[in-house]
């Protein structure tokens, strides 16, 4: 076995810190080099350090191999060798001539090279010392510090010469970065027509990171190449993700990632073979559409490269694409652990299944489906199909009258489905009869699933508040439902996240009607609670607000996105229990 010189194995850690900082260098260059258009001479440069990069890379990661005293896990060694292996190869076809290039020309393309300098990136921030309670913030601080670093590194980024065709003012850029990371899908500007490839592919990208969290993906790829986290940090990141078990932190993790990137697969794929490609200029324009509706449906983020939304000519009669669209962000807003447990379920359920017409003995387990999922999951039903009949009933004659029946159907349920946070339109949503408009209002009051990609105040917090209205018309002083109490400190969160959630909304439509006071108060409404449950539906007086109150919207999806209550948590200092209870009292209520 080959053993590094001793001189070597005492400067490794700075030599790894020096492989970090330049891939760091390597990244804010590979951004430039995307963002700004570039002089020959200045592109070589950049060329000669990214093979710098990824020489560097390479024998940083040799070096670990070496001076590693246990070894790797099977998955990380295979990731390793396919980087070094592909990296290698990159290099050769950009840098060893023309002979190369006969060979593996495929590999020519620039952007091999920066794929390669992400892997880079990659491995060397995965093997960075991360200490999260070496901060001095709070799991809610550092939450709510992540998305707002995304948020500008964002708006930056959309700000360069190349992702937009005719530049971007900082207001509407923040705007749109705080938008795409808060998963809402207002727009001030049109997607497809206002940004380059570019600019699309770095808001898709934030759709994604707001989507699952930065923190999530951060923490996994740690985890993912060190096979394993400090006590401290797993502590840290079990309080912000709400895992019941510390040791769950990271199996949690690879759950969301993996649920994640399997649905948005399938979709995207089923997106793909049912557009029509006479709409699509290239393959590429029609892989691209598929892949950015994919990710955008199941964050839950409602943006569409499309200028009238899915409403544009040649989409809104497409049902089967529609109905894709509606399975993505349904399964993106019932939440994480919601779909876990109903994948067990089902696989319990099945199992049972096969057993019984096999004649085998069937298992039985009590509670597979959690009290959490039965709440959600008759919820969300309930309101699904109470919204898709008042839908269909209400519009038969008027937005629902060009579609035939089987049209009329699909259209109701995703005008029922989507005020949900997801925030996508097959209508046009100025023509909605104003009984319909005070409906989608209290859908996307009502937004997503506890733990998902979507916002407003919650199924399970509705739900809670509709038992709790009936347990007192009963004189119960319990909540009580499928056999089991509902805990106290989630009846009195939920009324805190109601109360807040009003408030908010509130303060909102004040603002905007005194910076904007020819709006009318239904439309600035709409656009207030449309902001705050991360819903992306408006009645069309987005682009047209003042800059202020574009600063108020920005900030409305903010505090929806990570909860009115996680903000206060973040800002009021935290008190230890008492060991002792005043008197109780009852204070008069009505």
């Amino acid at each position: 076995m080959f053993v590094l010189p001793k001189y070597i194995k005492n400067n490794l850690s700075y030599f790894f810190q020096f492989a970090f900082i330049i891939s760091i260098i390597g990244m804010v260059l590979f951004i430039v080099d995307f963002g700004f258009t570039q002089s020959a001479t200045f592109q070589a440069y950049l060329n000669s350090y990214y093979f710098f990069v990824l020489i560097i890379g390479i024998t940083s990661t040799v070096f670990r191999y070496l001076n590693r005293n246990k070894s790797y896990k099977r998955k990380v060694l295979f990731f390793d060798i396919s980087t070094i292996v592909i990296t290698i190869f990159v290099l050769i076809a950009h840098f060893f001539g023309e002979e190369a290039h006969r060979h593996i020309s495929f590999l020519y393309d620039d952007d091999w090279m920066k794929f390669a300098i992400i892997l880079t990136f990659i491995r060397e921030f995965s093997e960075q010392q991360i200490n999260y309670k070496r901060t001095s913030l709070n799991p809610a601080q550092l939450f709510i510090a992540s998305f707002l670093v995304i948020i500008f590194v964002g708006a930056i980024l959309l700000m360069l010469p190349k992702a937009t065709y005719n530049g971007i003012s900082f207001v509407n850029a923040l705007f749109t970065s705080t938008s795409a990371v808060c998963v809402t899908g207002l727009i001030v500007v049109d997607t497809g027509s206002y940004f380059t490839t570019f600019g699309q592919t770095i808001i898709m990208c934030l759709i994604q990171a707001g989507g699952l969290g930065i923190l999530t993906f951060a923490s996994y790829f740690s985890y993912f190449f060190k096979g394993g986290a400090t006590y401290e940090n797993q502590l840290t990141l079990s309080d912000m993700t709400g895992s019941n078990k510390i040791g769950e932190v990271f199996s949690t993790f690879k759950r969301v990632i993996l649920i994640t990137f399997s649905i948005e697969l399938f979709a995207a794929i089923f997106i793909f073979f049912s557009l029509d490609k006479n709409l699509f200029e290239s393959f590429f324009d029609r892989f691209f559409f598929s892949a950015f509706h994919s990710i955008s449906a199941f964050c839950n983020a409602g943006f569409s490269t499309l200028p009238n939304g899915l409403y544009e000519a040649g989409f809104r009669y497409n049902y089967f694409f529609q109905i894709i669209i509606i399975l993505s962000f349904v399964l993106g807003g019932l939440g994480f652990p919601i779909v876990v447990n109903l994948i067990k379920y089902l696989k319990y359920f099945f199992i049972n299944k096969i057993n019984y017409f096999s004649g085998r003995a069937q298992s039985h387990r009590p509670w597979v489906l959690t009290l959490n999922s039965r709440i959600t999951l008759v919820t969300t039903t309930a309101l699904t199909i109470i919204g898709t009949i008042f839908f269909y009933l209400n519009e038969y004659h008027n937005t629902l009258a060009e579609h035939g029946s089987f049209g009329k159907i699909v259209t109701a349920l995703f005008g029922a489905t989507t005020p949900r946070t997801a925030g996508f339109n097959t209508i046009d949503m100025a023509s909605l009869d104003f009984s319909t408009v005070m409906l989608i209002f209290l859908l996307m009051w009502i937004g997503a699933s506890p733990a998902s990609t979507g916002g407003g105040i919650k199924t399970n917090t509705f739900a809670i508040a509709v038992l709790n209205f009936i347990s007192l018309a009963k004189g119960k002083s319990r909540i009580e439902i499928f056999r089991r109490e509902i805990a106290e400190i989630s009846v009195h969160r939920a009324f805190a996240v109601i109360a807040l959630s009003l408030i908010v909304i509130g303060a909102g439509v004040i603002l905007i009607s005194v910076f904007d006071h020819d709006m009318s108060l239904i439309d600035i409404a709409f656009e207030c609670f449309s902001a705050y449950s991360t819903v992306g539906l408006t009645l069309g007086i987005t682009a047209k607000l003042s800059a202020f109150s574009k600063l108020v919207i920005i900030a409305i999806m903010f505090v929806g996105r990570v909860s009115m209550l996680t903000v206060m948590i973040a800002i009021i200092k935290k008190v230890k229990q008492q060991n002792y209870r005043y008197p109780i009292e009852e204070i008069t209520i009505n």
